[in-house]
Order: C-alpha cells, then structure tokens, then sequence
C-alpha cells in the first residue's frame, strides 16, 4: 500500500538574493518581506496548487526555493493524537 505524501515548500535562505520571482508566480503561498525575501504563508502545499508551486521552484535562479515530500501519518494514528487525553506532569520535588 502507497502511503499518502503531502508537499511543503522550503526556503533556504542562504542561498536566496531576494529576486522574488517566487512570490509572483505563488502569491497563494508566498509573499515578500520589507527588503524582498520571501515569506511563506502556508508551507503545506494544496493539491490544487502544486503544478504552481513546482513551476516556481523551477523558475528559481538560484534555486533557494524547494519542494518536499513528507508522508503523511494514516488517518488512524491522526484520530488517536486528538481523542488522547493530556499528559499529565508530576513533579518530584518538595513544595516550595
């Protein structure tokens, strides 16, 4: 069985000058900030938007801009994390 993988968009900034060609052809997911780097408003990239994103980090002259894989946890193990109850923490110290 395949296991369902999500995209997500990185920035290394290290290598970025600020051309923001990024932001212009992603302005659903990028943005730009005062001196022109850019600003990701969501990493997670909708399915609906991947032909674009995958355009801008081809477009990328340095590319800086990335898009990664990750799987994505099967929808059992995401029903268990939110009808768990909290942690509770118990300290071992004496009353102060």
């Amino acid at each position: 069985m395949t296991r369902a993988q999500a995209h997500v968009l990185a920035v290394d900034f290290a290598a970025c000058d600020g051309h923001g060609l990024c932001a212009e052809l992603l302005p659903e997911l990028v943005g730009l900030d005062e001196w022109g780097y850019p600003v990701l408003h969501r990493p997670t990239v909708p399915p609906d938007l991947l032909p674009h994103a995958r355009r801008a980090v081809a477009a990328c002259p340095l590319m800086a801009l990335r898009l990664n894989r990750v799987p994505t946890p099967p929808p059992d193990r995401l029903s268990s994390r939110t009808t768990a109850a909290p942690r509770r923490v118990v300290s071992h110290g004496q009353p102060g």
